[in-house]
């Protein structure tokens, strides 16, 4: 049964790769199938075509001191009501009335200190960041519900075997 989990804070997105996003504002934006937001630098044909955050999160990194906000963790959509890292891969979230994504990842291992962790001094989005495929596309703005669809079962069809086994290397060596 669906239900109400989140509401979209923020949704962002950056020109380049590596650089903090920024927010849209009010305004609607064209969430494409199997691609991501079009107007972002991480779209693309691959398992992590748009990419979430909790403001939880980013409330957790201003508590310890960093001067951040929406996009300064490259995230495509801040969401606010639910940590939504704590759910499994396969989850199926609704945003507004059409855009559907299923969670194909959750971290990721950052092999080199991008401008976001030294602007800001950390980077959280490695440990608390969560990627998603695209299903169907359609618009999305802050203020657009975010809807748990299905649940997931821990697995993504969508989802590299190498690249889950490299954040779960990374979490178990203690260095995400």
């Amino acid at each position: 049964m669906a239900s109400v989990i989140a509401r979209m804070r923020s949704v962002n997105i950056s020109e380049k790769k590596g650089q903090r996003k920024s927010p849209v504002g009010e305004r609607s934006i064209e969430v494409v199938e199997n691609r991501g937001l079009d107007a972002d630098a991480h779209a693309g044909d691959w398992h992590r075509q748009v990419s979430f955050l909790a403001w939880e999160s980013i409330e957790r990194a201003r508590g310890m001191g960093l001067d951040v906000a929406e996009g300064d963790f490259a995230e495509n959509f801040t969401t606010e009501g639910y940590e939504v890292m704590k759910l499994p891969l396969g989850t199926r979230l609704r945003i507004g009335g059409e855009v559907l994504v299923e969670i194909s990842q959750i971290g990721k291992v950052c092999h080199t200190r991008c401008a976001i962790y030294h602007l800001a001094g950390d980077c959280i989005f490695p440990r608390e960041g969560v990627f998603g495929v695209v299903l169907k596309g359609g618009p999305v703005k802050a203020g657009d519900m975010v809807v748990l669809e299905k649940y997931g079962d821990g697995t993504c069809v969508y989802s590299p075997p190498e690249a889950l086994a490299e954040v779960e290397a990374a979490r178990v060596a203690g260095t995400l």
